[in-house]
């Protein structure tokens, strides 16, 4: 499988990931999870803060916020110093798992319609794959919360990426989960930059959704094709968006 050549440069793969993403039968969506499917976002913020502020690090909400959607490997070296990442950035990271579990885990609700959209995908002959950067014991969870565990085709967790976004590996182990489609036959569903970053890396285009709470210029910016509002409004308009192009007509 062939991905975007990085002698092309981020900005242009981005060019020319929006030109494929917008012709030609889609095959496969490859969901993000964490602030796509369930709101989770500002718990995953609040466990990070304060899993700094127990080593000591003093660290805005809003400045947290604005990095979710990258795994910790990615989200400390942000806030430490490579020094501090040696000392204690392990210790850091469960310290911010069992906050998230004890804490917020329970508080976290899936976002209406994505069980329907799953459904209305999956009637459409669009096979569906799971990318998170979520550890896989929450990312169980998190497919119960949102009734879709037997309308997934694949599933990718944090276990199957050594980098997260806006690394692009969480995508590759995707892709490979796709034996014969390729890229430009996909598209990924995103709620963050980082999404569609990593996504145009190895040549998939991405769908922005707003529930992460990125302004639509950010994702634009990032190479996000189309914009929603949420999972609902994807569906609500799924007739105009890149899964039903090139379809004789759309699903009843």
């Amino acid at each position: 499988m062939a991905f975007a050549s990085p002698a092309i440069g981020l900005a242009g793969t981005r060019d020319m990931v929006r030109q494929k993403g917008m012709q030609g039968v889609i095959k496969a969506a490859i969901f993000d999870v964490d602030g796509t499917l369930v709101d989770s976002v500002d718990q995953h913020a609040k466990s990070w803060e304060e899993a700094f502020r127990d080593f000591g690090h003093v660290i805005p909400f809003a400045d947290v916020r604005s990095q979710i959607g990258k795994g910790g490997d990615q989200l400390m070296p942000v806030f430490l110093t490579p020094a501090e990442l040696d000392a204690t950035g392990d210790a850091l990271d469960k310290q911010r798992s069992s906050i998230m579990k004890e804490r917020y885990l329970a508080t976290i609700k899936a976002f209406p319609d994505v069980r329907a959209l799953f459904q209305r995908l999956r009637d459409d002959g669009v096979q569906v794959v799971l990318a998170s950067s979520a550890k896989s014991d929450e990312l169980k969870i998190y497919k119960r919360l949102a009734d879709i565990d037997d309308l997934v085709d694949a599933e990718t967790s944090s276990d199957d990426a050594e980098k997260s976004k806006p690394h692009p590996d969480i995508f590759e182990a995707a892709l490979a989960r796709l034996p014969g489609i390729d890229p430009s036959e996909a598209v990924v569903v995103g709620d963050t930059p980082y999404d569609a970053e990593a996504a145009a890396k190895v040549g998939l285009a991405t769908i922005g959704i707003l529930t992460g709470g990125f302004p639509e210029s950010a994702l634009r910016r990032a190479g996000c094709i189309e914009i929603f509002a949420d999972p609902a409004d994807l569906l609500k308009h799924y007739h105009r968006s890149p899964f039903a192009r090139g379809k004789s007509s759309p699903a009843a």
